[in-house]
């Protein structure tokens, strides 16, 4: 069903106002914008990436529009943890407003501020760390330590005279992490007994029976494969994914092997997790990527990105044979990491060639290389029960993520009319206790294409969609502008059709009788005889060659 968009009342004094923006329906650009007594304090500003039927795009962002003619009004922006699905679209947010505060970790707010340099950005920045309160306009902010695949993840609760809520950006409760911070279960049920009137929970692993397993699990399966890696070992991940390095440097270290990171952002991120004291690097094992090529091939590991198919991204040029290193015979490539909903495909894609030029690919389907950064429905239930939230918005995830959430919620107790299942733009009110939904924001998709943001549209892809799948037919026309007979002409060029253009040589006396026959009722103006042309070679070209390509048709006077 169409979602119905309609607004929402003006926001009632003492009353506090929740409309995601982003990241219900998807995984990704996750974004959500509280509002109390005239004030904005927004969570989290991420980016989407896109999928095979978005061409040509390199990111998606959040839908400022419901925000952006008060931007004056934003207290602060509370990034709960470093991935680019929280963070990316800071960037695009500061551009129209560059003294709004940011606040987070210590991790989260360097790793942005890395990213906000490129943009030529100097942010305001509020470090905060777990058990840290502040007030920030009319939102009084605790934040909670929180465990995920990155360091120094924050939950946040929200306090105002309407209510606490309590969103946990990115979570699970691995109870054996690699740097000892768990999840402050302890915190969850101090909040608990005050009193949550709003839980806005990860949904992403909602459907996953049980519970996430231990990062510590894999620490010995890389070990492993690297042990037996006959050659180069190339390991991909995503690039803020500071507990995988870890490993990966730690196995390295442990076979005699030298690593080098791929990827601009990998060794961006890894240099700041470094001086930061969130990675520790053996002495010796980090080598330059150039440096790297003249050891032998079994003393080496390569840690990559592109571990989602990204076409530009490291692992997938290689794949390719578009990267100084090209994989062979004897090399071992893992996918550290989960698969993205919707990369499935670029994916094995990248698997398949890599396998095609001999290297041995390990992936999560064949080894445990990669655990989620999310909490399954186990530890979701314990959450509830700890809580045991008046109110419930499941967030982060797709549909069938959020009604999987939704439906733990009131297996734990919750009434079904307090589990609130929405989508980004839903307004959600929330006063004395009481969460209903109240409007419906018109919310789009913001395309990130080059240097352009926000100037291509659906209907653009959809024309670089066709163009892709089904080609391009151009046909040029000069006709009388006194008779509308043909002067010369037509001219029929086709690309991406497959098909040699002398094909075309049967429809062009079918052209000539169709604007002849316009030309006997009167018709003049080279729109309507453009319609004329399309029409008729549209409609021969699918009966003929069964394609429905772009058609270009261009008559001239004279």
């Amino acid at each position: 069903m169409p979602t119905t968009v309609y607004d929402p009342p003006e926001l009632a004094p003492g009353t506090l106002r929740v409309i995601p923006l982003g990241g219900l329906g998807e995984v990704g650009r996750n974004m959500t914008v509280f509002e109390y007594e005239g004030k904005l304090l927004v969570v989290d500003c991420g980016v989407l990436f896109p999928e095979e039927h978005q061409p040509g795009v390199d990111l998606i962002l959040p839908d400022f529009e419901p925000i952006r003619h008060r931007l004056d009004d934003i207290v602060g922006v509370v990034l709960t943890h470093g991935h680019e699905d929280h963070i990316g679209a800071v960037p695009y947010l500061l551009k129209l407003k560059g003294d709004i505060p940011l606040i987070g970790s210590g991790l989260t707010l360097a790793l942005i501020e890395a990213k906000l340099k490129e943009h030529r950005i100097r942010p305001y920045t509020l470090t905060v760390q777990e058990g840290q309160r502040e007030q920030v306009g009319p939102f009084d902010l605790e934040f909670v330590a929180v465990n995920h695949s990155i360091p120094d993840a924050l939950a946040v609760a929200i306090r105002t005279p309407a209510g606490l809520v309590l969103a946990t950006g990115d979570f699970k409760m691995d109870q054996l992490p690699l740097d000892g911070r768990i999840t402050d279960l302890r915190a969850f049920a101090r909040l608990g007994e005050e009193g949550v009137d709003l839980f806005l929970v990860d949904s992403t692993n909602a459907d996953v029976p049980g519970f996430t397993p231990t990062e510590r699990g894999i620490g010995p399966v890389l070990d492993q494969v690297i042990a037996k890696a006959p050659r180069r070992v190339v390991v991909a991940s995503f690039s803020s994914h500071v507990h995988r390095v870890q490993q990966v440097l730690d196995a390295a270290h442990a076979n005699g092997r030298r690593v080098a990171l791929l990827g601009r952002s990998m060794v961006r991120n890894m240099g700041i997790a470094a001086d930061l004291g969130y990675l520790n690097v053996p002495d010796g094992v980090l080598i330059d990527y150039k440096k790297a090529r003249d050891l032998p091939d079994d003393q080496i590991v390569y840690m990559s990105t592109g571990s989602q198919g990204e076409p530009m991204a490291v692992l997938s040029r290689m794949a390719n044979l578009d990267h100084a290193i090209e994989p062979g015979e004897g090399d071992t490539i893992i996918l550290a990491s989960s698969q993205i909903p919707g990369n499935e495909n670029a994916i094995y894609r990248v698997i398949d060639g890599l396998t095609k030029l001999g290297a041995t690919v390990v992936h999560k389907g064949n080894a445990k290389v990669h655990v989620s950064g999310h909490a399954a429905a186990g530890e979701l239930l314990y959450c509830y029960n700890i809580l045991k939230p008046k109110n419930v918005l499941p967030v982060h995830g797709e549909y069938r993520h959020l009604m999987a959430n939704a439906k733990l919620a009131r297996e734990t107790g919750i009434p079904e009319k307090n589990t609130i299942l929405g989508e980004n733009g839903t307004v959600v009110d929330l006063r004395d206790g009481v969460a209903e939904v109240v409007g419906q924001v018109d919310i789009g998709f913001v395309y990130v294409d080059g240097s352009s943001v926000g100037e291509i549209t659906d209907a653009d892809l959809k024309d670089r969609r066709i163009l892709g799948e089904e080609g391009f037919i151009s046909v040029i026309v000069v006709v009388d502008s006194a008779t509308g007979k043909i002067v010369s002409g037509p001219e029929i060029h086709a690309r991406g059709v497959a098909e040699d253009d002398k094909v075309f040589d049967s429809v062009k006396p079918k052209i000539a009788a169709a604007l002849a026959e316009a030309a006997k009722s009167g018709v003049r103006d080279n729109h309507a005889l453009s319609q004329v042309v399309r029409r008729t070679i549209g409609r021969w070209v699918n009966q003929s060659l069964r394609r429905r390509p772009m058609i270009v048709p261009m008559v001239i006077e004279a």
